[in-house]
């Protein structure tokens, strides 16, 4: 690995000798470029600490970390890329707790810090909540993509809550226009651009214990919270006025094709709820920042519920326990253990004491606004699911529903599909 002293705000005292250094083996599904880059960033550990570490990233990691715990051989540290299979993992005591202090320094640290704390704490094999899992590198859903030219033109201002978006879809069609381009399409997995828009609909309507209950079962799912949550998708998606191509085209259209509207001339569309991941698909050329920009998906003024982000991200756990990984999971506080993949792009962190200036672009930096704003973050419901429903049942449903089911009906059914 590169070697390279790093000059840092270390938040701990790393002071093994040579003679306690460790082999530390790090598990994840980080492949190259990505795997250089956690490289580097273990290089700084390795400098302060006198520890080795070897990282080896797999795309079998979810069947491959399983194996390995059940054979005894687990790496010291696995990342998982979600939250679900390392839930499970410690209900079968495969993962160790982080050190006491941990959810504190999470709380104190990260912004919405509870959230990670939340998000990071499962049931051991005795039932009983540890945290195990210290959240690094985070993506964002809940965003609204745009022609910052187009907004101009037509004098449109970014809204600051629901009914100000809501509004200005109106104002959008008064003027002649279409506000949204929405597309469901995605092959097999066709309809999980809906579940992110409900999810992102339960976190603005309902506190986020509920939507921790909601993704649990605990919640069901034809329960009134959660088909209020897709009714107001459809108060979007369902309105001829509101979709380009009128809402029988929602369900048809490739998520990959629907943003392209918002840079036709006349515009197909002003606007577009999407990841941080959609400019990929955005026509070749296009500079984002300039041709295209983003803001929040605002929250509904009168729920006052905060500004809840969803979105996703990896997690460190510990899986074979030594010093060495409770030091290096400990080494994630550190700014500098950030700040070397903002350099690199592709890199958001919660982390509130990272230098902006360190990010590799503007679009980054004001993507990282949106989490360091956020009051609550939850992960990706769906993928917190059963597979079955998360990605099944949702997903036929919510296509069910943009071909004219009634919600109530669609939740039911999907409830009736849940695991026993």
């Amino acid at each position: 690995m590169k070697s390279a002293l790093y000059a840092g705000t270390a938040l701990v005292a790393l002071t093994a000798s040579a003679a306690s250094a460790e082999q530390i083996t790090v598990f994840g599904t980080w492949l190259s470029p990505e795997a250089e880059i956690v490289e580097e960033i273990f290089d700084i550990f390795e400098e302060r600490t006198g520890h080795e570490v070897s990282y080896v990233g797999s795309d079998s990691f979810e069947q491959q970390v399983l194996i390995d715990a059940e054979a005894g051989s687990a790496p010291n540290i696995s990342i998982f890329p979600q939250p679900g299979l390392a839930a499970d993992m410690a209900s079968r005591g495969f993962l160790t707790p982080l050190k006491d202090g941990s959810a504190d320094w999470i709380r104190d640290n990260y912004a919405a810090g509870q959230s990670w704390v939340d998000l990071g704490t499962y049931a051991d094999e005795n039932g009983e909540d540890q945290l195990y899992g210290m959240f690094f590198r985070v993506d964002l859903k809940s965003l609204v993509w745009y022609s910052p030219e187009n907004f101009e033109d037509a004098g449109y201002e970014i809204p600051q809550s629901m009914e100000e978006l809501i509004a200005l879809s109106d104002q959008i069609v008064a003027d002649g226009g279409t506000p949204w381009c929405i597309g469901l399409g995605s092959g097999a997995a066709t309809g999980w651009p809906a579940t992110d828009w409900v999810e992102d609909m339960m976190l603005r309507t309902q506190p986020p214990a509920i939507y921790d209950q909601w993704v649990s079962n605990e919640l069901p799912f034809d329960a009134p919270e959660v088909v209020g949550a897709i009714e107001a998708f459809g108060q979007f998606a369902l309105n001829d006025d509101y979709v380009a191509g009128g809402a029988g085209a929602v369900a048809s259209t490739d998520f990959r094709d629907s943003p392209k509207g918002l840079f036709d001339s006349p515009p197909q569309c002003y606007m577009h709820r999407q990841a941080s991941f959609i400019p990929a698909f955005f026509p070749e050329g296009t500079v984002v920042g300039e041709d295209a920009d983003f803001f929040y998906f605002p929250a509904y003024e009168a729920a006052d519920l905060g500004k809840p982000v969803l979105g996703a991200g990896t997690l460190f756990a510990i899986t074979n326990p030594s010093d060495g990984a409770q030091e290096l999971i400990e080494f994630l506080r550190d700014p500098a253990a950030h700040e070397v993949w903002m350099g690199y792009g592709g890199f958001l962190t919660p982390h509130k004491d990272v230098d902006p200036a360190k990010f590799q672009d503007d679009t980054s930096r004001a993507l990282n606004e949106v989490l360091l704003n956020a009051t609550t973050f939850r992960f990706d419901g769906s993928d917190l699911m059963p597979g079955a429903v998360g990605a099944g049942s949702f997903w036929t449903g919510m296509v069910d529903y943009a071909g004219g089911k009634d919600a109530a009906e669609v939740a039911a059914g999907i409830q009736s599909s849940w695991p026993e």
